[in-house]
């Protein structure tokens, strides 16, 4: 059987509350009873003292007489307090004697307190003692006093009264705090589950497809306020990365249109007889072919790099070398822009696949060249850390636009909506390039300013 999480935060909020109330009723009663005891204990020795003083106080020294009436005033009053008293003169005669006073009425006091203490404290197994006391008058004896009395102590109605109230007010306290726990249990388990149950229905709209959903639900706990914002940012991650398919479709069917329709319009022309079949003719319709042909194996050479087959083959590799390399390769193309290029720095060398970070510098390299107008200036700069290797491609080209930065790297993204094909390829490259660097375990990062240029830095880890 299941139970929601608002009847199980509440029944165990109101478990922890009521075994918190009974191990403290437990420990209360416990200390507050040894104490109450050691409490009687010592009445009874300052009851018994009392008792002592005052029939000192009866002995007259001129006369050398003791005051009977007073004694036995004393004698009762303590018979009825539980003590039994019999009085001594230094003869040892009998001055008064409580049992000899009233056999019955002392019977009956020790059976009750005896009674009592039996059936409420059987534990105790007390009897009735007897105590020789001394009474004394300016420092001499002046008498005894024999005082009788329940040990090691014993308790009144009254003092059994005073138990039996603490224990009901503990049980009590202890109905009355679980009876405030389940509804605070309650109230708290309602504000907590709440937001999930919230949260529990817009991921049901989010798996069902609607990625515009979001949590408005404000919490002060902490830890649902970190999932609010996971679900948040999940939906916007998806709502995202549905645009990007969707704008990916629309891309590859704008760039495979173009070349087609093209290539389509020059045939139909040349069937009909409209066009004759002039090599300039063909040769603009090989270039589509060849346009549609490149774009095709930049989308099989992504998916390679990013399916989970993809493998690097690891060497050695200095990148200083590998970027002059490249530097070469695109020796014409600089010349023809008159772009001045330097390759910097250096960095020992680091475990990667040359060819794959070929492939990065190249696309890096080219998209520079594209974007940096006649006459600017392109710098590749070699760095290290301790466990990095760092390098940057920097130009003073046109730049790209803040709020274009975050998407670049996604497929077919491009800055340039017009998408001339005199200004850039299909968008995929800086998305290879991203998915080479962070197979090899690095990271690639943006910053640029329109109109100042960009910087592309590149950050590889020296041994994976």
């Amino acid at each position: 059987m299941k139970y929601n999480l608002k009847s199980k935060l509440s029944l165990s909020i109101a478990l922890v509350v009521l075994l918190t109330v009974a191990l403290i009723s437990l420990l209360a009663n416990f200390f507050i009873g040894n104490q109450f005891k050691d409490y009687i204990t010592t009445q009874q020795e300052k009851t018994t003292q009392d008792i002592v003083n005052s029939i000192s106080l009866q002995f007259d020294k001129e006369t050398d007489t003791w005051n009977l009436d007073f004694i036995h005033t004393i004698g009762m009053y303590a018979l009825y307090d539980g003590y039994i008293i019999k009085v001594y003169d230094l003869k040892n005669q009998t001055l008064w004697d409580a049992e000899a006073f009233d056999m019955n009425l002392c019977t009956e006091v020790m059976d009750d307190i005896v009674h009592r203490m039996q059936v409420e404290h059987p534990k105790v197994n007390g009897k009735f003692t007897s105590k020789d006391f001394s009474l004394m008058q300016n420092n001499q004896i002046v008498g005894i006093a024999n005082i009788s009395y329940f040990g090691p102590y014993f308790l009144s109605k009254d003092d059994f009264q005073f138990l039996d109230s603490l224990n009901k007010i503990l049980i009590g306290i202890g109905i009355f705090s679980l009876m405030i726990s389940i509804l605070v249990g309650f109230l708290m388990a309602r504000r907590l589950s709440n937001p999930i149950y919230k949260i529990v229905g817009v991921t049901k709209q989010i798996s069902g497809g609607d990625y515009s959903v979001r949590i408005k639900e404000v919490t002060s706990t902490k830890e649902v306020e970190e999932l609010v914002r996971a679900v948040n940012h999940l939906a916007a991650t998806l709502e995202k990365q549905e645009n990007l398919r969707k704008q990916l479709t629309a891309d590859v069917a704008h760039e495979l249109r173009t070349p087609l329709t093209t290539v389509q319009t020059h045939i139909e022309a040349i069937i009909e007889g409209i066009w004759e079949p002039t090599t300039e003719r063909m040769q603009s319709c090989y270039d589509e072919m060849t346009r549609i042909n490149k774009l095709v194996s930049d989308l099989e050479r992504l998916a390679k790099v990013e399916s989970g087959n993809f493998k690097l083959n690891k060497t050695n590799i200095n990148l200083l070398d590998l970027s002059n390399k490249m530097v070469s390769n695109f020796e014409m193309e600089f010349k023809n822009k008159n772009l001045n290029i330097t390759a910097i720095g250096d960095c020992p060398d680091i475990i990667a696949d040359s060819d794959r970070l070929n492939q990065v510098l190249m696309n890096l390299i080219s998209n520079a060249i594209k974007y940096t107008l006649d006459g600017g200036e392109i710098r590749i700069i070699i760095s290290e850390t301790e466990d990095t290797a760092i390098f940057i491609i920097e130009d003073n080209g046109i730049g790209i636009a803040e709020n274009e930065i975050p998407y670049i790297f996604e497929r077919f993204y491009r800055a340039d909506k017009s998408r001339n094909r005199m200004t850039g390829g299909s968008g995929i490259g800086l998305a290879i390039v991203k998915s080479i660097v962070t197979a090899h375990g690095g990271s690639v990062d943006v910053e640029s300013r329109l109109n100042k240029g960009s910087t592309f830095v590149v950050t590889l880890p020296k041994s994976n």
